[in-house]
C-alpha cells in the first residue's frame, strides 16, 4: 500500500539550492510525505563534485561536496532522503562532449575508469562519514539514467555501460558491503534483450547488485507547438504492463528476486505537456497509483514540482511541466492525487476498477474513487459515474461521519481556473490568490446511518473526479437538554416527541 511513497523525481540536484523549490518541498513533505527523492545531475558541474587541477606539476582532482552537503541536510530536515543517481559525468572526466537537456549533462564515458571509481568511492565514502553508515545503508544509489538511449548515453552502447557499472558498484562495496547499489534506469523503449544481458554480465563478472530499476511514460511522438507539445496517450493500464516487465524479463536470471523500482513514471515524457496539469491527468493516473504496489517495490511520480528546466525556463506558470506543484506551489489535480492517499489507512479492505478502501489503526475507513477516462479524447467525459458500496463501521448501528473531498474539471482544479483568467504568463499577486483557492478540492459532510455494523456510500462522480471519502464511527456525545427546535429561542420539541439530542 505504500509503493508509491517511497520516492518521488525531483529536477537535477542544484536546483534544490533555491527558494521555490525547497518551498515546494516543504509543502510536499507536509500533506503527502515521500521516503526519498531521486534526481540527475549529482557529478555535473552545477553541484562542483569533481574538481581538477594542478600542483606540483601533476594533475589531481578535488572531491569537494560543498551544495552536495547543503541539499542533503535540507533533505533529511524535511523528513526525506536521498536516492542517490550517479550521473552525470563531470567535464573534467567525460571522454567526450556530447550532452543532454538545455543545462548540459555529459553522457560520454569516463575518460579514466579509475578516477571514475575514485569518484564515485570518494563520494559515497563522504555521504556515511557525514551522516553514518546505519543512515545511508538506507539510501539506494542507482548508476547512471537510461543508458539505453543515446541522448541519455553516447551510442547507447551497453558494453560500456557494463563497464561504468561494474566501476561504481564495487566502488559502492569498497565502502561498505551492505550499501544498496542498482541499476540499470532503462527507459520504457528498451529492448527486451537489454535487462536480460544486463543480468547475464553482473551473475558472470560477479558484479554487486542489490536492486533494479527503470522507467515507464505511456505518450506517443511529440507534436510541437511553440513552448510546448500535445501527444497521444496509451490506456494507464500500459504504466502497469511496463511496471511488471522487469520481472517478466528477469525470469529465470541470476536477478530473479531482485527488488524492482520505477524511478520515474508518468503519462508523458515531455515536461512540456499540459495533460500533466489537468484533471483528466489525475483521474487516469488514480488506478495505476492504487494498484501498482502489488507489481514493484516503488515507482517515483516525475516530479514532485515544476521547478525543472531540462527544456529550459518555463515560460509560463502553467507550461505542462511534470510537477505536483507548479512554481509558487499551487497544487494541481494530481497533487491532491497523491494527498488523498496519504490520508487513507495501510489496510486494504477492497479495491476495484474505479475504487480502493481502506482501514487504520482507529477504525476509520477510507474509500478513494475515481471517474473513468477516455485516454483518446475523442469523446466527452464521462459525468455521473457511480460507484456504490457497503463500508464496514466499528459498531452494530448510530451513524458515522461522512466527509468527501473532490477533484474534478470543476472542483480543485487550478489549470481550468488560469484558463478562465486568460492564461496569465506572470500572474498577479491577486491572481495568484485567486488560483489557490480554485486548487482547492470541494468538500462536503454528512451523516449517514449505520446497519449491521455497515454504511452505505453512493457515490456519483463529476467529469475526472478522483474523490476520497472518510467514513468515521459517532460516538454522540450530545448532552440531553440539546434541542435544535430552541436555536433561535422557540418552545421546543412537543412533550412526548423525545428528548433532546440530535436531529436525524
Amino acid at each position: 500500500m505504500t509503493a508509491w511513497r517511497h520516492c518521488v523525481g525531483a529536477g537535477r540536484l542544484e536546483l534544490a539550492l533555491r527558494r521555490d523549490y525547497q518551498e515546494s518541498l516543504a509543502l510536499l513533505q507536509r500533506e503527502i510525505g515521500f521516503r526519498h527523492i531521486r534526481q540527475h545531475g549529482l557529478f555535473s558541474d552545477g553541484m562542483g563534485v569533481h574538481r581538477p587541477y594542478g600542483h606540483g606539476g601533476e594533475r589531481r582532482v578535488l572531491h569537494s561536496f560543498t551544495y552536495v552537503d547543503q541539499v542533503v541536510d535540507a533533505y533529511l530536515a524535511l523528513g526525506v532522503r536521498p536516492f542517490v543517481e550517479l550521473g552525470f559525468m563531470p567535464p573534467g572526466l567525460a571522454s567526450g562532449d556530447q550532452t543532454v537537456f538545455w543545462w548540459r549533462g555529459n553522457v560520454t564515458p569516463p575518460s579514466d575508469r579509475a578516477e571514475w571509481a575514485a569518484l564515485v568511492r570518494g563520494t559515497v565514502a563522504h555521504l556515511v562519514d557525514r551522516y553514518g553508515l546505519d543512515e545511508v545503508r538506507g539510501w539506494p544509489i542507482e548508476v547512471w539514467n537510461e543508458p539505453d538511449l543515446k541522448d541519455f548515453w553516447q551510442h547507447a552502447d551497453q558494453d560500456a555501460y557494463h563497464d561504468l557499472y561494474e566501476a561504481a558498484a564495487n566502488a559502492v562495496k569498497d565502502v561498505d558491503a551492505s550499501l544498496q547499489v542498482g541499476g540499470p534506469a532503462l527507459s520504457p523503449g528498451a529492448d527486451d534483450g537489454w535487462l536480460p544481458r544486463f543480468a547475464e554480465f553482473v551473475a558472470a563478472r560477479d558484479v554487486p547488485i542489490d536492486f533494479v530499476s527503470r522507467h515507464a511514460y505511456t505518450s506517443g511522438a511529440a507534436q510541437h507547438v511553440p513552448f510546448g507539445v500535445h501527444q497521444t496517450l496509451a490506456p494507464a493500464a500500459t504504466l502497469l504492463e511496463q511496471f511488471a516487465a522487469p520481472r517478466r524479463q528477469l525470469a529465470g536470471t541470476a536477478l530473479a528476486g531482485l527488488p524492482v523500482h520505477i524511478t520515474e513514471f508518468n503519462s508523458s515524457y515531455r515536461p512540456d505537456n499540459p495533460v500533466h496539469d489537468t484533471a483528466l491527468h489525475a483521474a487516469y493516473l488514480a488506478p495505476v497509483v492504487a494498484g501498482a504496489g502489488d507489481l514493484v517495490d516503488s515507482f517515483a511520480y516525475w516530479t514532485f514540482c515544476d521547478v525543472f528546466e531540462e527544456n529550459g525556463i518555463p515560460a509560463a506558470l502553467f507550461h505542462g511541466g511534470f510537477g505536483l506543484l507548479t512554481h509558487r506551489q499551487i497544487r494541481k489535480p494530481t497533487f491532491h492525487l497523491y494527498a488523498f492517499l496519504a490520508r487513507m489507512g495501510d489496510q486494504v479492505l477492497a479495491r476495484g476498477e474505479d475504487h480502493l478502501v481502506t482501514r487504520d489503526g482507529t477504525g476509520r475507513v477510507t474509500v478513494l474513487a475515481w471517474a473513468p477516462v477516455d485516454h483518446t479524447g475523442r469523446g466527452p467525459a464521462v459525468a455521473g459515474h457511480r460507484v456504490r458500496l457497503s463500508v464496514p463501521i466499528g459498531q452494530h448501528a448510530g451513524t458515522a461521519y461522512v466527509a468527501r473531498s473532490s477533484v474534478s474539471e470543476e472542483a480543485g482544479n487550478a489549470w481550468a481556473a488560469w484558463r478562465e483568467l486568460g492564461s496569465p504568463r506572470s500572474p498577479s499577486a491577486r491572481q495568484l490568490d485567486a488560483l489557490h483557492e480554485a486548487a482547492e478540492p470541494a468538500r462536503r459532510h454528512h451523516a449517514a446511518p449505520v446497519a449491521q455494523g455497515r454504511a452505505e456510500l453512493d457515490l456519483t462522480l463529476a467529469a475526472h473526479e478522483v474523490t476520497l471519502v472518510e467514513v468515521t464511527a459517532v460516538h454522540d456525545e450530545t448532552p440531553p437538554w440539546w434541542d435544535d427546535a430552541r436555536l433561535l429561542g422557540g418552545p421546543g420539541r412537543a412533550a412526548g416527541s423525545g428528548s433532546g439530542g440530535r436531529d436525524d
